[in-house]
């Protein structure tokens, strides 16, 4: 899903995305009040991508000031938007439509699904720790690491 798509649904649902230059150039991006702040010193627009998932995944999944990491409920909120934004950018479907477009490697398929290639390992290993070193999907194995897709032959 593309930067533009995002800031579509960002959009429908009533909430305003504006760059904001942070004290920190660690804060990439920030979700409060229906407003989504995002640091204007990302490049790409897989680097925007990445950081408005995640922050839409706050506006579904996070209550409260969640600043506070050291919060153990804090975290579990954060790690909620994560996981909300590796599946909303990088849905399994993706995977195995990547796989057959020829995409080979880790820059091939980041490029193609335009995120980072951080993101994408990741959202990799997110799917690993929630399904196992496989799954199945529409009669094609995903296998997560090494990244390979293979589609059932039924006879």
């Amino acid at each position: 899903m593309s930067y533009e798509n995002l800031l579509k649904i960002a959009d429908e649902e009533n909430i305003e995305v504006i760059e904001i230059k942070f004290k920190s150039e660690r804060i990439k991006g920030l979700y409060a009040d229906n407003i989504i702040a995002i640091n204007p010193i990302l490049s790409t627009d897989a680097e925007k991508a990445c950081v408005l998932a995640e922050e839409l995944g706050h506006y579904y999944t996070s209550t409260g000031n969640i600043l506070d990491q050291n919060n153990i409920s804090n975290r579990k909120q954060e790690l909620l938007a994560r996981k909300w934004s590796y599946e909303k950018l990088i849905p399994l479907e993706k995977l195995v439509a990547a796989s057959f477009d020829g995409c080979k490697n880790i820059f091939e398929l980041s490029e193609y699904l335009g995120v980072t290639e951080e993101f994408l390992k990741s959202t990799l290993k997110h799917y690993e720790r929630k399904h196992g070193l496989f799954t199945e999907l529409d009669g094609y194995c995903i296998y997560f690491n090494p990244l390979t897709v293979c589609k059932y032959e039924y006879e």
